[in-house]
């Protein structure tokens, strides 16, 4: 069975378990699809993020999705490309796609839906971070039942594209 589904979508509109926010340290909100996602959970989500502390890049926190169709939002942060070496940034995408699945499964999560994490603003290069999201994203599922379902929600063309290939998917 296969366990991993791609879609071009808005995040914010699925209802599913939990959705990921890919967040900046603080988890106060910014741009992009942190930004869309406060906006759709309202200010609930911010309030209870302000008592969270923030987090670190590689690392992953757990909310309830207030007025999100998810029942949970994961925030996790992922690396700033180019402000560090190469490889610590693969290993903190890594570590930011494999902290969100424990914690998923962790809370008896079946479906999450994963945004592409740290190719926007923060200037991965998407090919590369693909491979890196799909690897790890099959090794975790290859030795945990849950989540029963990954989601790998697209926004723009070319990640679409890029995970469409690198999945098989036609």
């Amino acid at each position: 069975m296969n366990r991993i589904k791609l879609i071009k979508d808005d995040i914010t509109r699925l209802d599913v378990d939990a959705i990921v926010n890919a967040a900046n340290r603080s988890l106060l909100g910014g741009g992009g699809v942190d930004g869309a996602i406060h906006r759709a959970a309202g200010p609930e989500l911010l309030a209870h993020c302000r008592t969270l502390g923030g987090c670190e890049a590689g690392e992953a926190v757990i909310t309830p999705g207030f007025r999100l169709p998810a029942r949970y939002v994961i925030h996790t942060v992922g690396p700033v490309y180019g402000s560090m070496p190469a490889a610590e940034a693969e290993r903190l995408l890594a570590n930011a796609y494999r902290n969100s699945l424990e914690l998923a499964a962790g809370h008896q999560l079946k479906v999450i839906a994963f945004p592409n994490i740290s190719t926007g603003v923060y200037g991965f290069p998407k090919e590369k971070a693909a491979e890196i999201v799909i690897s790890t994203v099959r090794e975790f599922l290859a030795g945990s039942e849950l989540p029963e379902e990954v989601i790998f929600v697209c926004f723009d063309d070319e990640n679409f594209r890029i995970y469409e290939r690198m999945l098989g998917v036609n």
